[in-house]
């Protein structure tokens, strides 16, 4: 009865599994999200980024800061405490079998809530972004920001206004 049922599981995983392999689209072997997607999302962003990286006319750079606020959190402590517990011992030798039990001493640990603690939550992530026109030589698709890794950032902040850049984003949208 048991194995019955452990094929019915195995029989059911293998059509759960097809059912999703099925809803996922025909990508023709591309990675998830690479897609020729209809549309441009909101705020004039485009289809998400290559990664072998976009190119394009630097528009503007921006750099957002991280944001945090004071937050309260409730403060967990360890507390132990001595414990028992009985041990069952058995012994056989020969045809007789010998029982006896003992106690053990252990540790009792759990962790309780004393008082509360502050810390810092972040709201926003810091972030760095740059915006590009004639996105990969695709005059229609201007005014893109993509999130940039802050060395990324620092050379398009050093580069001239409208200069041409190749870079590997982290992200789009700002």
């Amino acid at each position: 009865m048991r194995n019955k049922h452990r094929l019915v599981r195995a029989g059911m995983v293998v059509l759960l599994v097809a059912g999703l392999g099925a809803c996922g689209g025909g990508t023709n072997g591309a990675a998830p999200g690479t897609g020729s997607g209809g549309g441009t999302g909101s705020g004039g962003q485009g289809a998400p980024p290559r990664p072998d990286g976009v190119s394009g006319v630097r528009a503007d750079v921006r750099h957002l800061s991280r944001q945090t606020t004071a937050a309260t959190r409730p403060h967990r402590v360890t507390t132990c405490t001595p414990a028992t517990r009985q041990v069952k011992h058995t012994k056989r030798s020969g045809r007789t079998k010998k029982t006896w039990y003992s106690t053990e001493h252990y540790q009792d640990c759990h962790k309780t809530t004393r008082g509360t603690e502050s810390y810092r939550r972040v709201i926003r992530p810091e972030r760095w972004c740059v915006k590009l026109d004639d996105v990969n030589g695709d005059p229609k698709k201007d005014a893109v920001w993509y999130r940039v890794t802050s060395t990324t950032y620092h050379q398009a902040l050093g580069a001239d206004a409208r200069a041409r850049l190749r870079f590997t984003p982290t992200g789009t949208g700002c």
